[in-house]
């Protein structure tokens, strides 16, 4: 039993859970003191790695490192080797997944083999229950392709997540234009991510396709989404944690560490996606996380691995987003919308998560509490370090998440 608050609600509760359930929500004696109990974390978009690339993270350790963050499920990123690209290899991370802390739901890549060439057979794996196709890591860049795509989107009622990124406009850019230069290295400008974005959503508009913009991270991008919406588009947006928080200085202090894609924006843009995480604009956060081995991470800003790993650190860092400076109190209700109602609901999975915190509810939650701390890579349970959160001064933490009842994660 544990003494939470909840959003929405007065007061502390003593949370019930017996046969996988919440069984009741009984007020707490006056003077108690306790955690926020919130809905098990959804994300929409995790890298685990396996098959192929355990060096850096397999399934087990990113399951792990998922449920110590709070996140009850994951969707598995399709770029492994082998491709997620076919029922068959669906299947087979499903059965790979069995067991785990946390669910995994896989993600089936866009085009065969993540080629950019040839659609996967979408009919065949939505029947399969695929709800979500990406090739993330590589943008879909034939405009042809995305809108037979999104076609297919709407026909299926599944949704497609592009990595937006021009490859004719970023060509070998490796940082923010802005600071490219001194750095002596190609830029990655905010157009290579703008220009896609403003052509998909105008092949959303001609399908009526789900379209899902993974990574937003400059103000033009924020701009395209919030006109989108406007005009009552099918389109859902993310962004990152490391988006919200780090800039492109941070990435010219810290070098290639904080080597990502897209790459850590300028403060204005960082103050832009905060504003359309707060208003609705961008719908969810989503880690990216994508784990790498320390010797693929410790090269130049041409040689380093693109990718941060943020499963553990998601949850303070959106905490920090939705606190109030003046009173210090955090919206819980919206930290719960854009990491678990909303992320469940865009991945079609809002009958097995992002439920409410009631009795008759599963158990599948997690419990925050307010407590200064600073990750340290020697205590992570991801296989990789490459976290751009390791010594940061956070004020909550996750100390239990539960997965229909059963505890996948506790702090000593």
């Amino acid at each position: 039993m544990e003494r939470v608050g909840v959003a929405g609600r007065d007061g502390l509760y003593d949370l019930v859970v017996a046969d996988g359930l919440i069984q009741e929500l009984r007020p707490a004696p006056p003077g108690a003191s306790g955690g926020v109990v919130l809905p098990g974390l959804v994300d929409l978009h995790t890298h685990l790695r396996e098959p192929g690339g355990e060096e850096a993270e397999t399934l087990a350790t990113g399951a792990r490192a998922a449920a110590a963050g709070g996140f009850t499920d994951v969707f598995a990123m399709a770029n492994t080797a082998p491709v997620t690209d076919t029922v068959a290899r669906v299947r087979e991370l499903r059965r790979r997944a069995e067991g785990l802390p946390v669910r995994v739901h896989p993600v089936a890549a866009a085009t065969t083999g993540l080629d950019g060439q040839a659609l996967v057979d979408v009919a065949a794996l939505a029947a399969a229950g695929v709800t979500l196709f990406s090739d993330d890591g590589r943008c879909v860049d034939d405009a042809g392709l995305v809108l037979d795509l999104l076609t297919a989107m709407a026909r299926h009622g599944t949704a497609f997540a592009q990595h937006a990124q021009s490859t004719a406009i970023v060509r070998d850019g490796v940082v923010n234009s802005p600071v490219a230069a001194g750095l002596g290295v190609p830029g990655w400008p905010a157009a290579g991510e703008e220009a896609v974005i403003g052509r998909d959503l105008a092949l959303a508009a001609a399908t009526g396709g789900r379209l899902h913009i993974c990574h937003v991270s400059t103000a033009g991008a924020v701009a395209l989404v919030r006109a989108a919406k406007r005009d009552g588009l099918p389109v859902t947006a993310e962004v990152t944690p490391h988006h919200l928080v780090l800039t492109d200085r941070h990435a010219v202090r810290r070098g290639p560490a904080l080597k990502v894609n897209p790459p850590l924006r300028s403060a204005e843009d960082v103050t832009a996606v905060r504003e359309a995480l707060r208003d609705g604009t961008i719908d969810i956060v989503a880690t990216d996380h994508a784990p790498h081995p320390a010797r693929t991470k410790s090269g130049s800003w041409l040689t380093a691995a693109f990718g941060l790993t943020s499963l553990e650190t998601a949850l303070p860092v959106v905490a920090d987003v939705f606190t109030d400076l003046r009173t210090g109190t955090v919206d819980w209700a919206a930290v719960a919308a854009v990491m678990s109602v909303r992320p469940a609901a865009v991945g079609g999975v809002a009958d097995l998560a992002g439920r409410p915190t009631a009795p008759g509810e599963p158990a599948t939650f997690c419990v925050v509490r307010p407590e200064r701390w600073r990750p340290h890579p020697a205590a992570r349970f991801s296989r990789s370090a490459n976290s751009p959160f390791h010594g940061a001064d956070f004020a909550h933490r996750v100390r239990l998440t539960a997965l229909a009842g059963r505890p996948t994660h506790t702090l000593p």
